[in-house]
């Protein structure tokens, strides 16, 4: 199991590879204010979907992040 330190520098390291600092810092506010239950909108989140759907689109979204 990884430290809490690692995931939190990896998960620095994915945000700001993805937004610009600007817009990093703004969604880290929004999850600060905001009161929504993330485990439970999470369950719902794919609810639709079969996990060889989810799979699908994982593995083409990987594959196209890779390609870049």
């Amino acid at each position: 199991m990884r430290s809490d330190i690692l995931i939190r520098h990896e998960g620095f390291k994915a945000l700001f590879t993805h937004l610009d600092p600007v817009e990093a810092e703004r969604f880290l506010v929004m999850l600060r204010r905001d009161n929504q239950n993330y485990t439970e909108w999470r369950k719902s989140l794919w609810a639709d979907q079969s996990v060889e759907e989810v799979a699908q689109k994982a593995t083409a979204h990987w594959q196209s992040e890779t390609q870049q």
